[in-house]
């Protein structure tokens, strides 16, 4: 009888017990191929030794001292990483143990420096129709899922959510992509007039969406108008890339192929491969002086903010990932999609399947044509999970895609490691499972 309290207490998943390269076991012996690297976690799989001895060399010096007291050189040598390569304008770290940590402490600092700069009626914030930011309150308030949100909305601050930058449901027949991103992004201006141009704090946003929309990437010229907006109305402009960012999308930070820079910006997940539990939220210097130059002082902190160990982690990886690793992100991309739409291209059920880097999802649909969803009431996305698994594949399906109660899509996030034979098991091992749930399902 276990006393772990599970995610699912009517599913209880089996004990893993090893790791190595791209795939896990089992306590009975079973392999599965990590294709969604957890939830885009694993980007250096599971052994990496580099990592591993980093970890090590750190617990033999220092394991853990608390940041009121003493910084570590794991943690000044990660930031210092960080920084440069980081958008151009982001200047300070600070580090937290994952994403929804990440993304409160991004709240808090926004709503902090309108607060040192004298304009304290700013505290509202704008995000997007099906994001997702975290599970913390402040996180959960900001993401736009609604299932997630359904249970928890008594306890959420309010937040204006626009339309996401979602081109296959979204984009108007004979819209040029251009003029579908522009269309999107002004939305946001149209929510500040109609909230108060003075009363808006930040603006948050995934750069290419993940759990809730399935690596959807926003059109060409989208995040730029996004800036400008932004800029025009003294708004901070927030980017939560803690599934996308660290390499996942083809580049360290994915605003870099947008072209932008962002105020803030939130990484967890790849920034410590899953070996250490670790995320950070980096700001903009204009953002760090207005607090140094005032109160001095960033009223929030977590007892493992900074933790040496989880720094050491990161800065292992970070060294690998901006060691030519990440350059081969987007070619890998780029053959899981073409694999992909090899296989099921035609399948009457596949409806989108797009993404950046190794970063992609499959959109499933009761209708090609019409775009139709699936009948919720199937939990396509549920009978896939199970049928992945049991092929031998760990893969990342959700439902709601489109509005929170209707949509299914799958969730690829393979590791960096991943050579062409390993996304083809993906695609075999995906494509049998599909196969499988059609089948029982009488689609």
């Amino acid at each position: 009888m276990s006393h772990v309290f599970p995610r699912h207490s009517k599913n209880l998943p089996p004990v893993g017990l090893t790791g190595d390269g791209v795939y896990l076991t089992d306590a009975d012996g079973k392999q599965y191929f990590d294709g969604s690297g957890g939830a885009a976690v694993s980007c250096l799989g599971h052994s990496d030794q580099d990592v591993i001895n980093a970890i090590k060399k750190q617990l033999d010096s220092m394991a853990f001292a608390h940041t009121s007291f003493l910084s570590s050189s794991p943690a000044e040598a990660l930031a210092d990483l960080l920084i440069e390569h980081a958008p151009q304008g982001l200047d300070r770290v600070y580090f937290v143990s994952g994403g929804s940590e990440a993304v409160e402490a991004a709240l808090k600092l926004a709503r902090q420096y309108y607060v040192e700069i004298g304009q304290p009626k700013r505290s509202k914030i704008i995000a997007r129709s099906q994001s997702y930011h975290g599970n913390t309150l402040g996180a959960l308030a900001v993401g736009g899922n609604a299932w997630r949100r359904a249970q928890f909305a008594p306890l959420l601050i309010d937040v204006s959510h626009i339309a996401p930058c979602y081109a296959y449901r979204e984009q108007l027949t004979g819209e040029s992509e251009i003029d579908f991103g522009l269309r999107l992004a002004n939305e946001l201006e149209a929510e500040i007039l109609r909230l108060g141009a003075d009363e808006v704090m930040a603006f948050v946003a995934e750069p290419v969406v993940g759990a809730t929309l399935g690596a959807v990437p926003a059109a060409d010229g989208y995040f730029k108008r996004i800036r400008e907006i932004c800029d025009q109305y003294g708004v901070l402009l927030i980017l939560d890339e803690v599934m996308c960012g660290m390499g996942r999308t083809g580049t360290l930070f994915a605003s870099e192929y947008d072209e932008i820079s962002p105020d803030i910006c939130t990484i967890a997940k790849g920034l410590g491969a899953g070996y250490q539990p670790i995320g950070a939220t980096l700001c903009s210097k204009t953002i760090y002086d207005a607090i140094q130059n005032g109160s001095g002082f960033f009223q929030h902190g977590h007892t493992y903010v900074g933790h040496p160990t989880a720094c050491a982690a990161g800065l292992a990886v970070v060294e690998k990932l901006t060691s030519g690793l990440v350059d081969g992100v987007n070619a890998k991309g780029e053959m899981l999609q073409d694999m992909l739409r090899a296989s099921l291209g035609q399948h009457p059920l596949v409806g989108d399947i797009r993404g950046r880097g190794l970063f992609v999802g499959v959109e499933f649909v009761q209708d090609r044509d019409t775009k139709a969803c699936l009948d919720p009431s199937l939990k396509f996305n549920a009978h896939l999970k199970k049928a992945a698994f049991a092929h031998g594949l760990i893969c990342y399906p959700m439902g709601g895609t489109v509005d929170g109660q209707r949509g299914d899509h799958v969730l690829l996030a393979p590791p960096f490691i991943s050579e062409p034979d390993h996304l083809a098991e993906v695609v075999d091992k995906l494509t049998a499972a599909i196969h499988s749930v059609t089948a029982d399902l009488g689609l």
